[in-house]
């Protein structure tokens, strides 16, 4: 009987390690529920209004899964005002 061989954990040529698969988080700024009517009279310069104020903690997350909360903050010495979020809070694995 053949053993089975265990999952590759190093590299070789034309692979990379599971750890540097790149993924993409969403961030949640907030939410608004405007009536069709309004969605289609929106135009360049209009405003949405969200649910939440500019101090309001967003979510990070992978999918459907919330992984994190935090504050946006804007990148000091970035011309472009970059913005990048500062965690306040990690979801446990455990309590989802």
């Amino acid at each position: 009987m053949d053993e089975a061989e265990p999952p590759a954990t190093g590299t070789s040529e034309g692979t990379i390690p599971f750890s540097e698969v790149p993924i993409e988080i969403r961030i949640s700024v907030g939410h608004a529920r405007p009536r069709i009517r309004e969605l289609l009279a929106l135009t360049h310069d209009s405003v949405l209004t969200l649910d939440r104020g500019v101090n309001d903690p967003v979510e990070l997350y992978v999918g459907d899964l919330l992984i994190a909360r935090g504050e946006l903050e804007e990148i000091e010495g970035d011309e472009d005002g970059a913005l990048a979020v500062r965690l306040i809070e990690v979801i446990d694995p455990g309590a989802r």
